[in-house]
């Protein structure tokens, strides 16, 4: 951190990670099937929390610390790959609003998937994982109809959990994303692309960001927030890549951005939006290298502020919180 914030700092994050794909074709015949099995070790410490004092992680790796199984599937390909079925244990940022260009990130903001889901639902995150199960038809080839279902149980992100529990006991709900999408991976000659739309469906509890269950203020009352149930949102993004100067190879100018909004519940963020840019190869001698920005605009509700005020106020402080948090990353990688 160079300025602002609580103080200046610095911070290592890491995580490692041991895995395997088991083709079951080639083990056992069975035809289509594969199973995915990882195992993921997250350590250090969080900068945000430590030195920023702001309320979006810089490091996309801190979360869900310890030694945890992250994914334990089965995933089953039918129809001449066409429909794509997984189940098992697994976390739904990893199957929905990712994308490949969050390898040329860190913040948390924008990667490794728009950390408004996480704001105003119970979206499930890796490596922390649970029951789910997630279905992909392709309708053309390059068109596709993308749904899931993940069950949140908030148990499973508490400290000491290596992701073993597989009891749904601790089940608060499920939260159910969908999306229909094109997408044109490229690479023979044309440009890839990707456009979709989507949305996500979340049942599960959560607690009012200002009222407790009398209606007022909590932080006036001295009352627990009020325990509620069930969000929604939308979603549109996109990816274009508007530069090939190397069909066969990979340099090129690539686009994206997003926007998601809160649809039900009392959300602690209004909106999101996204835009950004890779150029991968950023000279012809250097096709290796990449440069990469991103920024991003979180609207905090007005709940949310007006507790946040509320806070400040009871604490002998004064004025409002900004609405708005903006962040911005630029990289280069080699």
């Amino acid at each position: 951190m160079i300025d602002g914030g609580r103080k200046s700092g610095n911070a290592y994050a890491g995580q490692l990670m041991v895995g395997t794909d088991v083709d079951m074709d080639r083990l056992f015949g069975w035809n289509g099937a594969t199973v995915k099995l990882y195992v993921i070790n997250r350590h250090g410490t969080n900068l945000a929390n430590s030195s920023l004092g702001n309320s979006t992680s810089v490091q996309e790796i801190y979360g869900g610390q310890g030694t945890r199984l992250a994914n334990f599937t089965l995933l089953q390909k039918l129809f001449n790959d066409r429909l794509e079925l997984e189940a098992g244990r697994s976390v739904a940022n990893t199957h929905f609003l990712g994308s490949d260009l969050c390898q040329y990130f860190q913040g948390n903001s924008a990667c490794g998937n728009p950390t408004f889901v996480f704001r105003t639902s119970n979206f499930t995150y890796w490596p922390v994982s649970s029951w789910a199960a997630d279905a992909t038809a392709w309708v053309m080839p390059k068109v596709y109809v993308h749904v899931g279902a993940y069950e949140v149980n908030p148990v499973q992100a508490q400290d000491g959990q290596h992701g073993l529990n597989w009891s749904t006991n601790d089940t608060t709900g499920v939260v159910v994303p969908y999306a229909v999408g094109y997408k044109n991976k490229g690479g023979d000659g044309s440009m890839a692309a990707m456009y979709e739309l989507g949305g996500w469906q979340d049942n599960s509890d959560y607690t009012d960001p200002l009222r407790d269950r009398n209606g007022n203020p909590a932080v006036l009352s001295g009352l627990s927030y009020e325990n509620k149930q069930g969000r929604s949102g939308l979603f549109a993004r996109f990816e274009q890549q508007v530069t090939n100067p190397d069909p066969s190879g990979t340099r090129g100018l690539t686009v994206f951005g997003a926007i998601l909004q809160s649809t039900s519940g009392q959300a602690i963020e209004d909106h999101f939006i996204q835009l950004g840019l890779v150029q991968k190869g950023t000279f012809a001698s250097r096709p290796q290298d990449n440069i990469a920005f991103v920024i991003t605009q979180q609207k905090y509700s007005d709940e949310a502020i007006e507790n946040l005020r509320l806070a400040r106020a009871s604490a002998g402080g004064t004025g409002t919180p900004a609405d708005n948090q903006i962040m911005m990353e630029l990289s280069y990688g080699i």
